[in-house]
């Protein structure tokens, strides 16, 4: 006997293929919005050295360690959503020879780091460089999770979810549709809750140090203000005065202020 309801069903199976198929071209539109990786990857300066990190889904991430002789802390570094960790070895550089250790590593896409990149992934990619650091001997209470931009809301989860000795970041948001609204318009709805670190800042028991430019033309230092007023105690707002977003390191302040606030961890 012929089922009656047999052709009914494919019209259903194609709306629910097209859906799929729909939900694939917004997830990937909006990636394209948020990363902007950069495949060029120069060899590392003298005194950096090159690392490989596996991450749980088996990403192979690619990282720069560098450190003084006795670090104060150790960073590890979730940088912003363009370039790789070449486009800042020089502020690098600068946090070594302010005593400190530094793990910059690349998300997936990034430089020579397999796979692409997606807010579920950076997050492992945190995850598995902080894994990294504490296989090598580093005591949690000397790590600091340290984020650039986005890469700040990548570090604030990290810090909610493994033991940290603090949290350093700077030019970041609170969530990334706030950012976004300024800058798409209307598409900004398409962001959702990506990158919404306010309940995972407010989770924090590590102190953090907060740090924007009061010139920032793409995350506006109002976005940081916000950020600081969510975060428990302990806690420290920098203001770098006349700091757009992209040359907020060349304050000396700011190099400063990380290595103060790293020195006077408990």
């Amino acid at each position: 006997m012929t089922d009656a309801r047999a052709p009914r069903l494919r019209p259903a199976l194609v709306a629910v293929a097209g859906a799929a198929l729909l939900t694939l071209a917004l997830v990937m539109l909006i990636d394209q919005l948020v990363f902007f990786p950069d495949r060029t990857m120069p060899p590392p300066p003298d005194g950096i050295e090159e690392r490989w990190i596996t991450t749980e889904d088996g990403v192979r991430l690619h990282a720069w360690w560098a450190t003084p002789p006795a670090p104060v802390a150790t960073l590890v570094w979730s940088h912003g959503n363009g370039g790789n960790i070449a486009g800042r070895v020089e502020v690098q550089q600068a946090l070594v020879d302010a005593g400190l250790a530094v793990l910059a590593y690349d998300y997936r896409g990034y430089g020579k780091s397999t796979g692409r990149p997606s807010e579920a992934g950076v997050h492992l990619d945190a995850l598995a460089a902080y894994d990294s650091v504490r296989s090598a001997g580093v005591p949690a209470e000397r790590v600091i999770a340290f984020g650039e931009s986005l890469g700040g809301a990548v570090a604030i989860r990290l810090a909610a979810e493994r033991p940290c000795g603090g949290v350093v970041v700077v030019s970041t948001f609170p969530r990334i549709a706030d950012v976004a609204r300024l800058h798409y318009g209307p598409l900004a709805a398409l962001a959702g809750n990506r990158f919404d670190v306010r309940s995972h800042v407010r989770r924090l028991t590590a102190p953090i140090l907060i740090a924007h430019g009061d010139r920032d033309e793409i995350v506006p230092y109002a976005l940081g203000e916000v950020l600081f007023a969510l975060a428990p105690e302990p806690k420290r707002f920098l203001r770098v005065e006349g700091a757009h977003h992209n040359d907020v390191f060349a304050a000396p302040e700011l190099i400063e202020a990380i290595a103060d606030f790293a020195r006077h961890l408990q």
